[in-house]
C-alpha cells in the first residue's frame, strides 16, 4: 500500500507527532440524546443541551487528544470554534438511525444532506463511517452494508482523503440477546467480529484504518500479563493480522479498567491508538443535568484516565507509518521530485 498525498495529510493530521492515534469521539447521537430526553421527559432531547454537552467535551478534551471525532448535527456548529487548528477533524458520515428488516438486520445510510464531499470541503482531515454487519445475515442485508461502505470508499478515494471504518456486530432476530444501543454485543462471537473485519480489509472497499471493536466481550478481555491473557491474546493478533492497515481500537461503552485491559492487547498485536468515547466522559456525563459537576468530572477524572491511556499508548502502539502494509513507505509523501504535480491526479 501506497498513501495518496491526501490521504498521507490526513493521517499525519489525525496522529501526534510520533504517528500514534489518541483520538477522541464527540459525534455519539443516541447515547447523549437519549439520557437527556429521558430526564426531561420528552421524545426528543433540547439540541442546546445536546450541543452544549460536545462543546463542554471539545473545550475540556482536546488537550490530550491528537484528533477529535465531530457530528454535523451538534458538535460542528456549536463546537468547531472551540477545536484547536493543531488538532486533527474527523467528521461522521453515518446517520445513527437505521433501517431493520424482520431478520433484524440493519441497513446503514449517510446523514442526509451530508457527503464526503462536504466533509472534504469544509476542510474535515478524515471521513468516519460506522457500520453494522453481521457476516451470517440475510445476503441482501450483507450486499446493502458492502455497497454502503464502497461508495463511500470510492468517493474518499476520488477527493483524497482517509477512509477511517468503524465495524460493529449487533442482534440479529434469532440471538438471545436484543439492543439496539450503540454498546458491545456482550455475547457477540469472536468469530463474527474477524470474519467482518476480513470482509473489509478487501482492497475494493479503501478503508485506509480500522476502527475495532474487541473481538471478545470487554468484561472478559483480562489484560496481557493477566490469567489467561495468552489465548485471548492470540485473537487480537489474527484481527490485526486480517486488518491488514492502521488499526485502532474503539471502547463501545466498555468502563476505564476494561477499555485499559483491550487497548494491552490491542497494542500488544499492533494496533495504533484508540479512537473513544464513552470510556472517556460517561462518568462525568452520568452527572447530567448539573453542568459544573460534568465539567468537572471531564477536567478531572477524564483527563487524568487520557493521560493514562496515552502513556500506554506512548510506549506501545505501532506509529501508523510503520505498519508492515506500507513496506517501509508509508510515512513519506510520494514522488519527492518535480514530477509530482504532473503524476497527482485532479478531480
Amino acid at each position: 500500500m501506497q498513501l495518496t498525498p491526501g490521504k498521507l495529510w490526513g493521517m499525519r493530521r489525525m496522529a501526534d507527532s510520533q504517528g500514534r492515534f489518541k483520538m477522541t469521539a464527540v459525534d455519539q447521537r443516541p447515547p447523549i440524546k437519549q439520557p437527556i430526553a429521558d430526564h426531561y421527559g420528552t421524545a426528543e432531547a433540547p439540541w442546546e443541551d445536546v450541543a452544549r454537552f460536545k462543546a463542554m467535551l471539545i473545550e475540556t478534551l482536546q488537550g490530550e487528544s491528537s484528533a477529535m471525532l465531530l457530528d454535523p448535527h451538534y458538535a460542528i456548529p456549536r463546537g468547531l470554534d472551540l477545536l484547536s487548528p493543531a488538532k486533527g477533524l474527523i467528521v461522521t458520515l453515518e446517520d445513527s438511525v437505521f433501517e431493520e428488516d424482520q431478520s433484524g438486520g440493519r441497513y446503514s445510510s449517510q446523514i442526509n444532506g451530508w457527503t464526503v464531499e462536504k466533509i472534504k470541503r469544509m476542510g474535515g482531515d478524515a471521513v468516519k463511517v460506522l457500520a453494522w454487519y453481521r457476516p451470517d445475515a440475510p445476503e441482501k442485508v450483507r450486499h446493502h452494508q458492502q455497497d454502503f461502505t464502497r461508495r463511500i470508499g470510492e468517493a474518499c478515494e476520488r477527493l483524497d482523503i482517509p477512509f477511517l471504518f468503524e465495524l460493529l456486530v449487533y442482534p440479529l432476530a434469532q440471538d438471545s440477546e436484543q439492543t439496539r444501543d450503540y454498546v458491545e454485543m456482550a455475547s457477540k462471537k469472536t468469530d463474527h467480529v474477524l470474519a467482518s473485519v476480513e470482509e473489509f480489509a478487501k482492497p475494493e472497499y479503501g478503508v485506509d484504518v480500522f476502527k475495532l471493536e474487541s473481538p471478545v466481550s470487554a468484561s472478559a478481555v483480562p489484560g496481557v500479563a493477566n490469567e489467561g491473557w495468552e489465548e485471548v491474546q492470540a485473537i487480537f493478533d489474527e484481527m490485526g493480522r486480517l486488518a491488514g492497515r492502521p488499526w485502532v481500537m474503539l471502547s463501545a461503552g466498555a468502563g476505564k479498567a476494561e477499555f485499559r485491559n483491550i487497548l494491552t492487547h490491542a497494542y500488544r498485536a499492533g494496533a495504533s491508538g484508540y479512537l473513544a468515547g464513552r470510556a472517556i466522559w460517561l462518568d462525568a456525563f452520568r452527572k447530567f443535568p448539573d453542568w459544573s459537576a460534568i465539567r468537572d468530572g471531564l477536567q478531572g477524572e477524564a483527563v487524568s484516565y487520557m493521560h493514562e491511556l496515552n502513556m500506554l499508548t506512548d510506549g506501545s502502539a505501532l506509529p501508523f507509518h510503520e505498519h508492515a502494509c506500507y513496506e517501509g513507505r508509508g510515512g513519506r509523501f510520494h514522488p519527492q521530485d518535480e514530477t509530482f504535480r504532473h503524476v497527482y491526479s485532479g478531480l
